[in-house]
């Protein structure tokens, strides 16, 4: 067994040996909220947000985008679970800001393997074993956090599937000071009608 898996094993039986009464928990969210946002390890939603456990779904993805899929989770939380009102979250000094899907297919297109980054660019570790696969995705990169916020809150507000009562807010999170700073234009667009 690799360490990562000990450590994950580890912290878990330690958990679950605390766990009390969690697991009445309801499953819908308490507080009646859906946040998307990043993947990034960087960011913890729940101390973002002041969240505990059972207090709001989090959807996570590469970049916090309203993807197909994310926009499908955000749905079921509200249609069967309750939410009421949405947040979307992008952050600083997002990976997502590094590539573009043309750079994101021919590193695919060459290997499989890890690239690795620097000062000129994203870089392909060779070896071949490559796949054109990735043609066939819109990688949702970002140029610019504020537009990216604003179009993911719009995609998501005039979705025919997202009832129009429910409030999508827009905010970056700064991964330098741990804020959240509203993008007034997105959550301007994603006013309840």
């Amino acid at each position: 067994m690799g360490k990562i898996k000990e450590e994950v094993l580890a912290a878990n039986a330690n958990y679950s040996a605390n766990f009390g009464d969690k697991g009445r928990l309801p499953m819908p969210p308490g507080r009646r909220f859906a946040v998307l946002t990043c993947m990034d390890a960087r960011l913890d939603p729940a101390k973002y947000a002041g969240l505990a456990e059972g207090d709001a779904h989090v959807i996570r993805n590469a970049g916090g985008r309203a993807s197909d899929d994310a926009i499908r989770s955000l749905v079921i939380s509200c249609k069967l679970l309750g939410t009421r009102e949405w947040f979307v979250i992008h952050h600083t000094d997002c990976g997502m800001e590094t590539f573009t899907d043309e750079v994101m297919r021919k590193l695919l297109r060459s290997s499989l393997k890890c690239a690795s980054v620097d000062a000129t660019g994203w870089h392909d570790a060779g070896g071949g074993g490559g796949s054109a696969e990735g043609e066939h995705i819109s990688w949702l990169t970002i140029s610019n956090q504020e537009q990216s916020v604003l179009e993911d809150v719009q995609r998501i507000r005039n979705h025919p599937l997202v009832p129009k009562g429910i409030p999508v807010y827009g905010y970056i999170y700064d991964v330098r000071s741990g804020r959240l700073v509203e993008v007034l234009k997105a959550t301007a667009a994603g006013r309840a009608k």
